[in-house]
């Protein structure tokens, strides 16, 4: 070591008067220990407080850092709930034929999913129109929560003619699967005819469930499905945390 040279804080590991700004130097180290899995994509990161403590730093050097990791993409802040490591975003399909489990598997990823509500409820109008049914008619609604190795990327709220599926609710009780739930009511296969697909805040009840912040936004889509003769058999909302999912419309 030369004379001038200046050893890291055992403590902090930082190195002082050494011309490297400290944020810079806790800005390498939370991007090393994120490269070597020391925080897992999706990981809620240490407060500022917490890394302001272990690096001996005021927070303001600790939020230099962190937006720094921010603009490079490894690091999301949700206002009001923290930091977060960046997860690898889903490419997610939209095509005729849309299957979520089908969607996750194709990327290596683990699909999972767990029914929140299942009631039945009037139609109103331009649902069931949607439907092709009279208005006022009963429908069987179905939220569900999908995820991705474990990590919530879609609610959907999907919505059945009552009259045509009125053993729907038991079947999803025993298994969450819509399309193996509609197999089982004589509907092997089903289409999309139309999705649109916008964006908006979510509600308080939306971040919670998909573990994000109100301030960030989650892409909606409207889905219209009919069976192999044409006849629509499904109407759904669609939910998609924006900073986990990418929309891929396929023709």
């Amino acid at each position: 070591m030369t004379p001038d040279a200046v050893a890291p804080d055992q403590s902090t590991g930082l190195t002082r008067r050494q011309g490297i700004a400290l944020w810079r130097q806790i800005q390498h180290t939370l991007e090393a220990e994120i490269a070597d899995g020391r925080h897992k994509p999706g990981a809620r990161l240490p407060t500022e407080a917490e890394l302001s403590a272990r690096f001996a730093v005021n927070r303001h050097t600790v939020r230099r850092a962190m937006e720094e990791l921010q603009g490079r993409g490894l690091v999301r802040i949700e206002q009001g709930r923290g930091s977060f490591v960046a997860e690898d975003v889903v490419d997610y399909r939209l095509g005729p034929r849309t299957r979520f489990s089908e969607n996750i598997r194709a990327q290596n990823r683990e699909p999972a999913g767990r029914i929140l509500r299942i009631a039945e409820v009037p139609a109103e109008a331009g649902l069931a129109e949607a439907l092709g049914i009279r208005r006022g008619r009963a429908v069987v609604l179905v939220e569900r929560l999908a995820l991705a190795d474990g990590r919530p990327v879609v609610i959907g709220t999907h919505h059945f003619p009552a009259a045509r599926f009125p053993q729907l609710p038991e079947l999803l009780a025993q298994n969450p699967s819509i399309t193996a739930a509609l197999a089982a009511c004589g509907v092997p296969d089903y289409r999309r005819r139309v999705t649109r697909i916008t964006a908006r805040l979510p509600t308080p009840e939306e971040a919670d469930l998909l573990q994000q912040s109100r301030s960030r936004p989650v892409l909606v889509t409207e889905a219209v499905n009919t069976d192999p003769a044409g006849a629509v058999v499904d109407v759904t909302q669609s939910r998609y945390a924006a900073g986990r999912v990418q929309l891929v419309v396929e023709s």
